[in-house]
């Protein structure tokens, strides 16, 4: 019994520090981005899963495991720096206005040393467990999205087609773990897929919130012209991207079944795309947002199933 005091004491002083990694650990975790990192790791798991030769066995799990890894280390990286640089912005703005550092409840240097841990020990774990074009893919797609995307949001709306390019990185990561090269025209099909999805994808995003991203001076849609642009950034990349989608199913070698699955998601998603560019209503772009995030994961869930 003469220990007793001495537990109470103990589970006393354990309460301050349980109750501080209740409250910022959900904002380390909310810094990452997780439903960002999700699409992600479909991606890079699709290039992977594509990219490696079917003749090898057994399948490289370990590879794959250290793929999704390092990439979503530094993806979480990516999030939290770009979440350090824009949250002035982000404080002005009902969607992102809760973020933790947009909110007070971190600070700011805080965020930014946490990205550039993640960032770092992501890079070096792709160079050193998988290899050294992933982990350059990996820090150019970082360098690109923090240096070019993330300040030209407050320049030119023309900023879309810029963040575009990083954005569609990861199956070329994945490619590149398990190829050790990208020189392949399936590649850069996948590549030309989550390149274009982007698009319809971010301006339903930009419609819906365009008084926050005015708020804030992002100019993510132009001052004058904002129909045009919309409609331009909607139907044109739609189109594309349902042809892209075909060409890489055909490309892979897919039957009748893969190849109608994704003609029926392009006509859906451009269904979609169509109600946006006509009705140009908050409800027309929520249902276009989720069209688009039905529509990744299912497509590359046809490019595996139909390379299996």
């Amino acid at each position: 019994m003469a220990s007793t005091p001495a537990l109470q004491i103990e589970a006393a002083a354990r309460q301050p520090l349980l109750a501080t990694l209740r409250a910022v650990v959900p904002d380390f975790w909310a810094l990452t981005k997780p439903e960002v990192n999700f699409l992600i790791v479909i991606a890079t798991f699709t290039g992977f899963y594509l990219g490696c030769p079917s003749n090898l066995h057994p399948f490289p799990f370990a590879r794959l495991f250290s793929t999704l890894l390092g990439t979503l280390l530094v993806a979480s990286g990516t999030g939290t720096l770009n979440q350090y640089f824009e949250h002035r912005f982000d404080a002005q703005m009902r969607r992102t206005s809760r973020r933790p550092v947009a909110a007070g409840r971190m600070r700011p240097a805080t965020a930014a040393w946490f990205g550039i841990a993640l960032s770092i020990l992501g890079a070096v774990y792709l160079l050193v467990a998988v290899n050294a074009l992933a982990g350059l893919l990996a820090v150019l797609t970082l360098t690109s999205y923090l240096l070019v995307y993330t300040p030209l949001k407050r320049i030119t709306p023309l900023c879309t087609i810029a963040g575009a390019f990083p954005g569609a990185m990861p199956p070329l990561i994945g490619w590149a773990a398990a190829a050790g090269s990208i020189v392949s025209l399936k590649a850069w099909l996948l590549y030309t897929v989550l390149f274009l999805w982007q698009f319809p994808h971010f301006m339903a995003i930009a419609w819906m919130y365009r008084e926050d991203y005015a708020r804030a001076k992002y100019l993510v849609l132009p001052a004058k012209g904002q129909t045009g642009f919309l409609a331009w950034l909607t139907a044109a990349p739609s189109i594309l991207l349902v042809i892209a989608s075909i060409a890489t199913v055909t490309r892979n070698t897919a039957g009748a079944f893969e190849f109608s699955a994704t003609a029926m998601l392009g006509f859906g998603l451009l269904f979609y795309a169509a109600r946006l560019v006509v009705l140009r209503s908050r409800i027309a772009a929520r249902q276009l947002l989720r069209a688009t995030i039905i529509y990744l994961p299912l497509e590359f869930l046809i490019l595996v199933l139909g390379k299996a």
